[in-house]
């Protein structure tokens, strides 16, 4: 009899394994093929992200100069004003939603700092602004974009368009105390793009104008209300999740 006991469990062993082995397989078969399967939500928050680009690219500041007759009181003599910025190299970061290839949206904050410099004709008695004024430049714009679906040589035309505001903050050492200022600024741009085989990442190189009255820092010996054109080559590289 303890012969025979033992050879029935040793069977029912047997036999129990391979069925706790299924049941195993049951039980964890519906989680995988739940976890490969992406939720409705996650594909459409995928597919938002796919339409985002971000970008940091180097730009150039080069403005045209300016003149007019400043605007001080009548009772003293004006003077013939001539606003020339000097020339200088900031950074430009944008971020790009592309719905389709005619329809995008951009945001823009572009940093740079130079100096506005000044030449009064004839020379006031108190001198002005000797040396310019040096000041920091912001940018914070939005725009239109469109990717245009021609690819030549398989490089993207891209054309963009919009407004926003410029802030020009005068450095404490060659500011000369004058206070802050913004400006409205419209702009528009043209520029190529293109993804490296294989990655997220791409080069972008363009060229952009920027249009906006000429700063005076609320000063009237400042004002002759002309509109300056600064344009910007632009070089950088960006990341398309």
């Amino acid at each position: 009899m303890p012969i025979s006991f033992r050879r029935s469990v040793s069977a029912g062993s047997g036999l129990l394994i391979p069925v706790i082995l299924l049941c195993l397989a049951g039980l964890t078969a519906p989680q995988a093929f739940a976890q490969d399967t992406p939720s409705p939500a996650s594909v459409a928050f995928m597919k938002q992200l796919d339409r985002i680009d971000f970008a940091v690219s180097a730009e150039g500041n080069i403005s045209d100069t300016v003149s007019g007759v400043e605007n001080r009181d009548a009772t003293t003599t004006h003077s013939v004003l001539t606003i020339h910025p000097s020339t200088s190299v900031g950074e430009l970061v944008t971020i790009r939603y592309t719905v389709k290839p005619y329809l995008g949206f951009e945001y823009n904050f572009g940093n740079a700092r130079y100096t506005e410099n000044t030449k009064f004709v004839p020379t006031p008695s108190a001198n002005l602004l000797l040396g310019g004024v040096q000041t920091g430049v912001r940018e914070l714009t939005l725009g239109y974009v469109a990717h245009l679906p021609y690819r030549p040589f398989g490089i993207t035309p891209v054309l963009g368009v919009g407004g926003g505001t410029i802030h020009f903050t005068p450095t404490p050492g060659g500011g000369q105390g004058l206070p802050n200022q913004y400006r409205a600024v419209y702009y528009y741009n043209a520029g190529l793009e293109d993804n490296f085989p294989g990655s997220h990442f791409g080069m972008r190189i363009g060229f952009r104008q920027l249009i906006y009255l000429a700063p005076d820092f609320l000063e009237n010996y400042l004002t002759i209300t002309r509109r300056l054109r600064t344009s910007e080559p632009t070089v950088g590289f960006f990341v398309r999740f």
